[in-house]
């Protein structure tokens, strides 16, 4: 079908333009709005009715004169152009070079907003993923196919930790090729330099596609580059049969940018000025992660989100904690003791971590360790707030002990380098070390059989260790 081409703008403001007397224009389609010096901007359309058409430009509407601006309506849906060389590139959010390398050549193009998926053919996702950070592979443990989050702060090393998860994340046992989309929106230009310069220092440049949106880019454009990263990260798992692990940094600011967009298009605000439709916003995109039967390839979805003054109940966290299966929460008093990473443990939480860890993933005694060191770290938390107030020269022996466990958990366990890349079976041995400071009774979610292969008793040889009989092992319920 031929494109119609218009002159008839009535307003533009906020990055939106508002025509009139227009036949036709479908929501999402895709616009060419050319103004009066011969430069053209992109554009959707993101509204209609019998007398308005609403359209997103996403290089802003500054100094349009609107009586000489055309506007041409393509009657297709906005598509970025993808082919196999889209790795070790990065991109804008309308998928125009930003490496000072030439456009990319397509073999084909592929529409933004994803292609339906059956949710019968959705397989239920598995198999865990090797971060090498021990607060997360212990823990918290990510699986493929899951969306786990990171609730973050002003000034906490989200950004260091997002890129340590690119550089370190792996499949175990697993050939197949795994590769990492990356989408940042609104980020500072310091902020973009250091995640380029971490991936090309680490060699992994090659393996990562990069979508990039600076603060001072217009906000609108900042909607369309998460559906722009998603869907290369659609073809490269689902048509090149790899596995993908989105990180998306940070969601915060997609949320702002739509509460303008929102605020310009005359919505009616709900919490906190967020427009209502802020949850399914958000679900287009959080659901795109996942598997799907008879497809090698998935997507495993990590999103940073910074929480305004630390409130994990603000409405982009709340409502990501809805959406997404868990959350990995950064606390700030542990940054302030120089903890990297900043891991809060009790908040933290893998929904389908139990879908990927044990025998013939990680290792028999992961779910029954991590669910001790869980109970372990809230009771020494518990006695560490009794300490304050009493004193810990007036703990029992026991409480004692436990005190002397929470500080060498948040050392030993949760702290680690930034460079360090702890295997599972580093992370296991490193959690059973911990537990040996523990009293015998304080260890009930364990198994005999897993005290006797891997329980290591305070001050005990290696000889001593293989031999523990019913004395020691059948009693580490009592008290």
């Amino acid at each position: 079908m031929k494109a119609k081409e218009y002159r008839t703008a009535s307003a533009a403001r906020g990055g939106l333009l508002f025509m009139r007397d227009i036949s036709g224009g479908a929501f999402g389609e895709r616009v060419v709005i050319k103004d009066h010096r011969g430069q053209r901007r992109n554009g959707q359309v993101i509204f209609t009715s019998g007398e308005v058409v609403l359209v997103q430009v996403f290089e802003g509407t500054d100094d349009l004169d609107l009586e000489r601006t055309w506007v041409r309506f393509l009657e297709e849906p906005f598509e970025i152009p993808l082919s196999s060389e889209v790795l070790g590139r990065i991109f804008d959010g309308v998928g125009g070079p930003l490496d000072d390398r030439p456009p990319l050549i397509a073999s084909l193009k592929r529409n933004v907003n994803g292609a339906p998926v059956n949710p019968v053919a959705r397989a239920y996702p598995q198999e865990f993923i090797q971060t090498g950070i021990a607060a997360i592979d212990g823990l918290n443990s990510l699986v493929r196919g899951q969306k786990l989050p990171i609730f973050s702060g002003s000034g906490l090393p989200h950004n260091r930790l997002a890129a340590q998860i690119v550089r370190q994340a792996k499949l175990l046992g697993e050939e197949t090729r795994f590769v990492v989309v990356f989408a940042a929106m609104g980020v500072t230009y310091g902020d973009a330099r250091f995640f380029q310069e971490e991936f090309e220092s680490s060699g992994v440049l090659g393996d990562v596609v990069m979508y990039l949106n600076l603060a001072d880019d217009p906000p609108i454009k900042r909607l369309l580059l998460p559906r722009a990263a998603l869907t290369c990260a659609e073809y490269l798992a689902f048509e090149q049969d790899l596995h993908v692990l989105v990180v998306m940094t940070d969601m915060t600011h997609y949320a702002e940018a739509l509460r303008e967009v929102a605020t310009a298009k005359g919505d009616v605000p709900s919490r906190k000025g967020y427009p209502g439709y802020l949850y399914s916003d958000l679900a287009e995109i959080y659901e795109r992660a996942g598997r799907i039967k008879d497809r090698r390839g998935s997507i495993t979805m990590v999103p940073v989100v910074s929480m305004p003054s630390d409130d994990i109940t603000h409405p982009i966290p709340d409502l990501t904690g809805y959406i997404t299966e868990g959350q990995i929460v950064l606390s700030r008093e542990l940054h302030h003791q120089g903890i990297y990473p900043p891991v809060d443990i009790p908040p933290s939480l893998s929904r389908l971590m139990k879908d990927g860890i044990g025998k013939n993933s990680t290792r028999e005694d992961h779910p029954r360790v991590a669910s001790q060191l869980y109970a372990a770290y809230a009771k020494a938390l518990e006695v560490r707030n009794l300490a304050s107030i009493i004193g810990a020269e007036e703990l029992s022996p026991s409480d004692r002990q436990f005190l002397d466990f929470a500080g060498q958990f948040e050392q030993r366990f949760v702290k680690q380098g930034e460079e360090e890349d702890r295997s599972i079976i580093e992370t296991l041995d490193l959690a059973w070390d911990l537990l040996s400071l523990l009293p015998r009774f304080a260890l009930t979610r364990v198994t005999e059989a897993d005290l006797a292969k891997y329980h290591r008793w305070e001050g005990e040889s290696e000889e001593e260790r293989t031999e523990i009989g019913p004395s020691r092992a059948g009693t580490s319920g009592e008290r």
